[in-house]
């Protein structure tokens, strides 16, 4: 199986590397993640245009089995809204299921055969294929970026200007201590988007490479691991998608709130 198909390539660890570096172009600070670009945007394109179906087909009478999914989705991502967020604006209800819809798709993508998309893009001629967006941390982080941009947007649009600065240099402790005000709001800020993006890569990471473990095993073990850690993760990337989209609200409901 994997071990055999790849032991002439660096045994083990060979595979292991294979299987974790991306298809890329460029160099230095311009290297773009193929594969990384073209799943998250497949799997965004696929959401929009299931939601699009789903909306397209609403009906008020005997809803479709892709009505009551879309529907306990949006009801679902609805209340999460209502009990997290205490501003008023219309972008955070379809931004936070946007981003628990498609980073569970992402997420998801581990679930497929280690190696099934790797050799299909072998026989295409790609030398690597790594295809799950949420492991490669450039793609978390610039998900990740994306939320502390509108955090600062939306602070200093609640909040004007002034107000953000305000914030910024007087809290907790007042004018006395601007320097070291200014030094704790850095850290809490630069903390949001670390964690974001951190918390999704490491958790993904870590599951891929255990996929990655156990089709190194000999084939007649693979079974009584793979289907077991396959059950357990489906926890995991439902609950990753989860967590990414409530911080997110919590975030922008403080981005919301005047001090």
């Amino acid at each position: 199986m994997a071990t055999e198909a790849h032991d002439s390539g660096g045994g083990a660890t060979g595979y292991i590397v294979h299987h974790l570096t991306p298809l890329s172009t460029g160099e230095g600070f311009w290297t773009f993640h193929l594969d990384t670009l073209f799943f998250s945007a497949f799997l965004g394109l696929l959401f929009v245009l299931a939601f699009k179906k789903a909306a397209e087909k609403a009906t008020s009478g005997v809803p479709g089995s892709l009505q009551n999914f879309t529907e306990m989705l949006v009801e679902f991502v609805d209340t999460q809204v209502k009990d997290s967020f205490h501003g008023r604006s219309a972008l955070i209800a379809p931004l936070a299921l946007t981003i628990f819809c498609w980073v569970f798709l992402m997420n998801a993508m581990d679930l497929l055969p280690v190696d099934l998309l790797p050799d299909i893009g072998k026989a295409v001629g790609l030398e690597y294929l790594r295809v799950v967006p949420s492991t490669d941390l450039n793609g978390t982080f610039a998900m990740s970026i994306s939320v502390f941009c509108l955090i600062i947007f939306y602070s200093i649009k609640v909040k004007g200007p002034v107000g953000f600065a305000k914030e910024m240099l007087l809290t907790p402790f007042g004018k006395w201590m601007i320097p070291f005000n200014l030094l704790l709001k850095l850290v809490e800020e630069l903390a949001k988007p670390i964690s974001l993006g951190l918390r999704l890569f490491g958790n993904m990471y870590a599951g891929e490479l255990i996929f990655i473990l156990i089709a190194l095993l000999p084939w007649w073990v693979q079974p009584a691991l793979s289907l077991p850690w396959a059950i357990f993760h489906i926890l995991i990337i439902t609950l990753q998608a989860f967590i990414f989209m409530v911080l997110t609200i919590v975030y922008l409901s403080l981005a919301h709130e005047d001090h």
